[in-house]
């Protein structure tokens, strides 16, 4: 080996350490807000200041990540839309209800990730490169699931909505909620959906000859799901699990998204479109990751204010 090349070889892994200390120790905890305005509201319609949750993979000793999530409730959100995987560690539920707490009174709904039925085991940090992760759970310990939902139905008073659906009236506009099960582990019901949305629209809450806005929920943004939900006519759909691809390239973006998801779509907001149908689709890079797994880059963790305004323009 030249001494060029092996001079090169050690620039490569320096530039390497560096970002992986850059990575665990800084971007890891550089917390943000996204901030999106969707205008699917009837002309004239109070805004609706919707705050998602997602990923946060809470460990009990994380007071920077409870602290910050406290203060999202500055925001002042209308509602908060939690897309799941709150749990990082079997210990971490007094945390978890630490933070959520600061939203006590304001409504909400939620899903489920599986990181809130299994905690995390050790695993390869770079092993999702490689493709979709297997979901094994044979050896994985399971958490209080009985428990994280008397938090969040319960204490919060959030609407559950793993293969199940609610409504809610919020500022005066109606929401029709939907929602699914990690279809990561495939625990989705989409055969479900259809009935249970005729029977929610059947309900007689309106007073007014405004639509209900329709929000669909999911941890996994699979594709067989959101075509799902935009046949049902979503106007908004709010989804996680990808932590953005987590570990990213500058220029180039997510390398995977954990799921069918294409890799432009891990993060942001954007359009789906399916059967000449659209729905706006807004993908959480979360704001957190395994406790195996502690690195970020080019991905900050991050949760988002999706405001919904009123609009006279439709789209397709």
């Amino acid at each position: 080996m030249s001494r060029a090349v092996r001079a090169a070889a050690v620039a490569s892994l320096g530039i390497a350490a560096a970002a992986a200390v850059y990575g665990t120790l800084i971007e890891r905890k550089a917390y943000r807000v996204r901030r999106e305005v969707v205008p699917v509201l009837s002309p004239g319609a109070d805004p609706i200041r919707v705050l998602h949750l997602s990923d946060l993979h809470l460990a009990p000793w994380q007071r920077d990540k409870i602290e910050w999530v406290r203060s999202l409730a500055d925001l002042k959100p209308d509602l908060v839309i939690d897309t799941g995987d709150n749990l990082g560690h079997p210990d971490a539920l007094p945390a978890l209800a630490e933070a959520l707490s600061a939203f006590d009174g304001v409504p909400g709904a939620f899903v489920h990730g599986s990181n809130d039925y299994f905690a995390p085991t050790p695993k390869n940090p770079l092993a999702y490169l490689t493709g979709p992760s297997k979901g094994e759970t044979a050896t994985a310990t399971r958490l209080d699931i009985e428990a994280l939902e008397a938090l969040l139905r319960d204490r919060l008073g959030w609407i559950p909505l793993n293969n199940a659906v609610g409504q809610l009236t919020v500022n005066g506009t109606i929401l029709d909620l939907m929602g699914t099960n990690d279809a990561h582990r495939g625990w989705d019901r989409l055969d479900r959906l259809p009935a249970m949305m005729d029977a929610l629209r059947e309900l007689d809450e309106d007073d007014t000859d405004d639509p209900a806005v329709v929000l669909g929920v999911t941890h996994a943004p699979y594709q067989r799901v959101l075509n799902a939900f935009t046949t049902q006519r979503a106007d908004v759909i709010f989804a996680g699990h990808t932590h953005g691809g987590q570990v990213c390239v500058p220029g180039v973006g997510a390398l995977v998204t954990n799921c069918d998801l294409p890799r432009d779509r891990a993060r942001g907001l954007s359009v789906w479109h399916h059967a000449h149908q659209a729905s706006y689709l807004n993908v959480s890079a979360g704001l957190g990751t395994s406790i195996y797994a502690p690195i970020r880059f080019a991905c900050p963790p991050e949760a988002v204010l999706v405001t919904l305004v009123g609009d006279d323009i439709g789209y397709s």
